[in-house]
């Protein structure tokens, strides 16, 4: 299933002394323990959230972080050559050098789009750590261009770094549909506590609809969800449920019953 669940909404209030970043980290240092009570171990930023001040207290909660750097961050080789027997052992091989360096990549293979995958553990001085570093290249016209994907956890294999780094964008399907759907944007309040509440009940509505979906299909594989059939569907239950008090009709009769089923899905999108 390659889908998104909101987990936990709250405002974006600036605190004096403190960046936005550095907010963003709180919610997510808060939500630790419960997300890995869950299981859930990554975490996916895109390139905004490539920042020391998101990236350390975000590892120090123990989750693991998928995300994009920019195409000349300062990154180093580690040595692995044999230890020459004097002094201290030679730990970093000078900088990473992405054009002139290729060959010292592991080469994972193409992606469908003709897309080259390039891997390697590194040490990142910004991050103070070792890092796994997938790079995607893509050459047109003698031109190469690159992305530079990276995790914390360095035993993770580029393909998956890949596929979870591309799963992020499905936040993008929670704020299209919770504005065209669930009535995100119609909180018409000025308190704080009001519009939290309206926020969490948007997206909570959402949540409901693509577990009620899935009970439906009986599965969890990738299937196509249309948010609008659903509503759709929900305003025409309550229409007939309405209705059928009023004419004294009971759902639980088998003939008001199929027309009940039948009728749900009157005027819903075929996805």
């Amino acid at each position: 299933m390659n889908t998104a669940f909101t987990y936990d909404v709250r405002q974006t209030i600036d605190q004096q002394n403190k960046t936005r970043v550095e907010v963003y980290a709180e919610q997510v240092v808060e939500l630790a323990p419960q997300l890995l009570e869950q299981g859930i171990q990554y975490l996916v930023a895109d390139a905004y959230y490539s920042k020391e001040k998101f990236f350390t207290p975000v590892v120090k909660a123990k989750l693991k972080l998928v995300g994009k750097l920019r195409i000349d961050a300062d990154l180093q080789w580690f040595y692995e050559g044999a230890y020459s027997g004097f002094g201290r052992p030679k730990k970093y091989d000078g900088k990473v050098y992405f054009k002139q360096e290729l060959h010292r990549f592991d080469q994972e293979g193409c992606l469908q789009d003709g897309v080259e995958v390039y891997t390697k553990k590194v040490y990142s001085k910004k991050f103070k750590r070792a890092i796994k570093v997938v790079m995607l290249r893509q050459v047109q016209d003698t031109q190469a261009s690159r992305v530079l994907l990276y995790s914390t956890d360095t035993e993770l294999d580029a393909m998956t770094i890949i596929n979870y780094y591309k799963a992020h964008f499905q936040i993008e399907f929670l704020f299209r549909d919770a504005k065209q759907h669930t009535g995100l944007t119609h909180c018409q309040s000025r308190k704080k506590e009001a519009i939290h509440t309206h926020l969490n009940a948007s997206l909570s509505a959402l949540n409901l609809l693509k577990l009620e979906d899935q009970q439906l299909k009986g599965n969890n594989n990738e299937t196509v969800i249309s948010i609008a059939s659903w509503k759709r569907k929900k305003f025409n239950q309550h229409l007939m449920k309405k209705l059928f008090d009023e004419l004294g009709l009971s759902i639980s009769t088998q003939k008001v019953a199929q027309v009940y089923e039948r009728m749900s899905d009157y005027g819903a999108i075929a996805a």
